[in-house]
């Protein structure tokens, strides 16, 4: 399956969006099409050919053109700005007709209609006023046209039908003013272009505004260099980024970005991952480790093997990953783009009824002023343009401040549901702790210093590939110690090793090993017991029959899990650690991070299993894992959240993936969800409360009580300033940092 996306113009309201994908969905092949109204793009799953997509677009009324890659971005992006600047343009040149018939009108200045001379002005006026409909607003009528067409309606239709109407009716008047009573002969051309000219201000500052909240993915296209340093036939030469191949060897200097993916074959470095992991501390890296595209180097200078390019990028895949999120709709979206689909229609009925009872049952020689004002102004007041940007405003904004912290969101439901889940499962291995032995403790016995045991120790441990060896020479290497020449080396099955280190015999192993050679544990048998409580293995080390001491390894704790598990705790979560491993080992782990429920000896396969039960409960249930084993469980849950470090397994399972390998972004991620939804029920709550407040106020319901009728002028630029609030509601989220509450 491809997935496709499109830049598409045209495109102005929630009702729009819903004619979009409609058209889009009706294409044979299409499995989902998603349209981002505060985007302005299409993102199509399916196998059908780009030229089908482009002509359903055409066909609803809109316009559309493919987005392949970085370089359509950037037109895309100057093709916005262009726009910008028109919008601004168009609404100068509406002020300037509309601004000084107001002010001179508000003056008292303007002939009336009783004279030639006057009839003449305003026939000038009116022909003034024509154009400025033709030029600034005449986008909002070739859209309302198309919509026609397509037997649909949308905010073009409302602003077209509102303006259009006050030119009309004030041509109407001058030509044939005999027609109304005196009270009503009173042209509208300077509302009609203040509307314009509001409209297309507030859509200028709109777009502004919008273009903050993709700030995210920008930033994630910039970390892309456009160069790489690649050696071929042992000659180094600049080339495009594109022409960069798998297994080329590319050499990198000191801070200069990382072109593409890769193994380091030569030289070592610290590398800047912040950009990619939200973790500000430069990973050190040496041969053999892995690089990522743009990340930074910092000091060193090294070459590396390109193994993953283009699109297989881990950036590119992010940059994808982020887009994919920004343009999926969760489920409170989809609710609002259902109401928004009736709502212009809705709309229009009441325009007619608004029109037909003060035509009917207004005040004698005003009947035909107030209809035209009023229906004016509900049109104008109406337009759902709020309600369409309420949800994917808040979605695009919320999306890229967790990519900024290292958290990548698959979808919008995602985003949504991990703000509501109330109980965690933590998977131990490798999410909690390390993932890998490493030696905790040194307790020496006798003359023994700690150094000096963990040399001896390490010796042995040469020759062998036990992963507790594995550890032992890991924890020497730490120390910088040198290793001392071991000879005899043996392994005994189930107990542990033997060799000979400068003439003695050194063992090494469990207990049941020094009892079988006659070696005395009762020195180290309380720190053996304190290890085990730990759940730490305690390995013993004896030399010439004596023992020197006792060595503590076990899967370490994350240094930073008991820290995270406690911001989950203080989210309201309840956290249940769930292992494979025995029931002592997985509740002294438990007891040293602060959990209080524990599912020890579960099988990989049961996993899912334990996520279905708490759900059976009426638990809402969160799984964090990290190993193939956990995909089923991470599928299976609410919301699957992957350790970053972990299987690409398990990152594909899961709804949610952390790049760091800190349980921090959990409650990061869960503090992004809260506040996301909660600014976007500010939006809808926002919209809603501005249409069913405006709406009846703008059709005259005031009038009756208190006298008062709202100016459609007004009514221009509060639908205006609805739009524009709400996205600046929205880019409040891109201030907002984990952990902060607002």
């Amino acid at each position: 399956m491809t997935t496709t996306r499109l830049s598409l113009s045209g495109i102005s309201c929630a009702g729009c969006v819903s004619s979009v994908e409609t058209a889009l969905n009706d294409v044979e092949g299409v499995v989902t099409a998603n349209v981002n109204f505060a985007e302005h793009s299409a993102t199509i799953e399916g196998d059908v050919p780009v030229a089908a997509l482009l002509d359903a677009v055409s066909n609803a009324g809109y316009g559309a053109a493919e987005l392949r890659g970085i370089a359509d971005e950037g037109e895309k992006e100057a093709a916005e700005m262009a726009h910008y600047r028109t919008l601004l343009r168009k609404a100068a040149v509406a002020a300037a007709i509309g601004a000084p018939l107001f002010v001179l009108g508000m003056s008292g200045m303007l002939p009336g209609l009783a004279s030639n001379d006057g009839r003449l002005f305003w026939l000038i006026v009116g022909a003034l006023t024509l154009g400025v409909l033709v030029y600034s607003g005449g986008h909002f009528f070739t859209g309302a046209w198309k919509s026609a067409r397509n037997h649909n309606a949308n905010m073009d239709t409302l602003i077209a039908l509102g303006t259009g109407t006050a030119w009309f009716f004030s041509m109407v008047i001058i030509a044939l003013p005999e027609w109304v009573p005196p009270s009503a002969q009173h042209a509208y051309f300077e509302a009609a272009a203040i509307i314009i000219a509001l409209i297309n201000l507030g859509s200028a500052l709109e777009m502004r505004a919008r273009g903050k909240t993709s700030e995210a993915i920008k930033r994630l296209i910039g970390l892309q260099p456009k160069t790489a340093r690649v050696i071929r036939n042992g000659i180094e030469m600049d080339v495009a980024i594109d022409e960069v191949g798998l297994d080329d060897t590319l050499r990198v200097r000191p801070g200069e970005r990382i072109a593409v993916d890769g193994d380091i074959i030569e030289g070592h470095s610290s590398v800047d991952e912040s950009m990619l992991t939200g973790e500000p501390i430069p990973v050190q890296k040496q041969q053999g480790d892995k690089v990522v595209a743009g990340t930074i180097n910092k000091l060193g200078t090294f070459l590396f093997r390109a193994r993953r390019i283009g699109k297989d990028t881990a950036l590119a895949q992010i940059i994808e990953m982020v887009r994919a999120a920004q343009s999926s709709k969760p489920a409170i979206g989809r609710l609002a783009d259902k109401v928004s689909s009736i709502f212009v229609p809705t709309v229009l009925i009441i325009a007619v009824l608004t029109f037909l009872a003060w035509f009917n049952f207004g005040p004698s020689g005003q009947a035909w002023t107030l209809a035209i004002v009023t229906t004016m102004t509900v049109l104008i007041i109406a337009c759902p343009c709020a309600l369409g940007l309420a949800t994917p405003i808040s979605i695009m904004v919320g999306v890229g401040k967790a990519a900024e912290f290292g958290t990548l969101i698959r979808n919008g439901d995602a985003l949504q549901q991990a703000g509501r889940l109330d109980t965690l499962i933590l998977d131990k291995t490798g999410t909690v702790t390390e993932g890998k032995p490493s030696v905790t403790e040194l307790v020496s016995a006798g003359d023994w210093k700690q150094d000096e045991l963990l040399r001896w120790a390490a010796s042995i441990e040469q020759g062998s590939e036990h992963p507790l060896a594995e550890a032992i020479l890991d924890a020497a290497s730490d120390r910088q110690l040198s290793l001392l020449d071991a000879e005899g080396f043996t392994a005994i099955a189930g107990r542990g090793v033997m060799a000979s280190v400068e003439g003695r015999r050194v063992l090494l192993g469990n207990r049941q090993l020094m009892l079988e050679n006659d070696v005395d544990t009762g020195v180290v048998e309380e720190v053996a017991s304190a290890f085990m409580r730990k759940a730490q293995t305690p390995v013993f080390v004896a030399v010439a029959g004596d023992m020197a001491g006792v060595i503590g390894i076990a899967d370490a704790i994350k240094a930073d899990s008991k820290a995270a598990i406690r911001r989950l705790q203080d989210l309201g979560l309840k956290v249940v650690l769930l292992t494979g491993d025995n029931q002592a080992t997985a509740e002294a782990v438990a007891q040293q991070v602060g959990i209080d429920q524990v599912f020890a000896d579960v099988l990989p396969q049961d996993k899912a299993a334990k996520v279905a039960s708490l759900q059976q409960q009426g638990e809402r249930v969160g799984m964090v894992g990290d190993g193939i084993n956990d995909a089923p469980a991470l599928a299976r849950a609410d919301v699957g959240f992957a350790i970053g470090t972990g299987t690409d397994v398990a990152i594909e399972s899961a709804d949610i993936t952390l790049m760091r390998g800190s349980l921090h972004g959990v409650p990061d991620a869960i503090n992004i969800s809260r506040q996301t939804v909660r600014n976007i029920k500010q939006n809808l709550f926002g919209a809603f409360i501005y249409n069913s407040l405006g709406i009846p106020v703008a059709a005259g319901l005031l009038f009756p009580i208190i006298g008062i009728l709202l100016n459609p002028m007004i009514a221009g630029g509060a639908m205006a300033m609805s739009s524009l609030t709400v996205v600046s509601n929205a880019n409040r989220l891109r201030f907002y940092k984990p952990g902060e509450e607002s």
